[in-house]
Parts: C-alpha cells; sequence; structure tokens
C-alpha cells in the first residue's frame, strides 16, 4: 500500500485528528483481512485513491483492531466506506459498490471545490 499516498491506515486513536478534522473530504473503508468483499473493492478503493488525489483523502479501518470507531458509526456490515466532510458524515456505502463508491466520491470531489 505504500506506493498510493493518498491512502491510509486510521486507527480509534487518530480517527478524529486524520479524518475529522481533515482540510478535504476524508472517504474511509471499514473492512477486516477475513472478508472477501472486503479484498475484492481494496484495488478498486487504491485506484481510486490515486485518480482523487487532492480532492478526496482515502483511509481504511480494520474493524477487527478497532471497535469504538466503527461502533460509534453503527458499522454493522463490512465493507463500508462513509464519507466524512467538515467532521461529519455525509454519504455511506456499504457493500463492495463501485459504482455507488464513485458516484459518493464525485458528490464530494465537487462540493470540496467549491
Amino acid at each position: 500500500m505504500a506506493d498510493h499516498e493518498n491512502l491510509f491506515h486510521v486507527v480509534d486513536a487518530d480517527f478524529e485528528t486524520r479524518v475529522l478534522k481533515s482540510d478535504v473530504p476524508v472517504v474511509v473503508d471499514f473492512w477486516a483481512t477475513w472478508c472477501p468483499p472486503c479484498r475484492a473493492i481494496a484495488p478498486i478503493y487504491e485506484k481510486l485513491s490515486d485518480e482523487y488525489k487532492g480532492k478526496v483523502a482515502f483511509a481504511k479501518m480494520d474493524t477487527d483492531q478497532n471497535e469504538r470507531t466503527p461502533m460509534t458509526y453503527g458499522i454493522q456490515a463490512i465493507p463500508t466506506m462513509i464519507v466524512f466532510k467538515n467532521g461529519k458524515e455525509v454519504d455511506r456505502v456499504l457493500g463492495a459498490d463501485p459504482a455507488s463508491l464513485k458516484r459518493s466520491l464525485e458528490k464530494a470531489a465537487k462540493s470540496s471545490a467549491l
């Protein structure tokens, strides 16, 4: 994952600083290593992180390693991707759905350009 500079891992301890206080919208992929749909969407998520560089930041949070944040946002199924802007959830995509994710990113990228 090191070759994607717009993609980073977050944990409960740095979620507020890196996601909620970000100057740009951030999409967070809530995932786990044992989840096949999570692994299926991962390469698409990485590609999108390159495509939206400078417009939307991309984070990943392992739900097995971090329980507080997924619980706070009511994550009940993974993968779930949540778009945050100005510290608030503005959109949510459930499941490995690249088309819905792309629509959410387009919306977030447009709103951040205003």
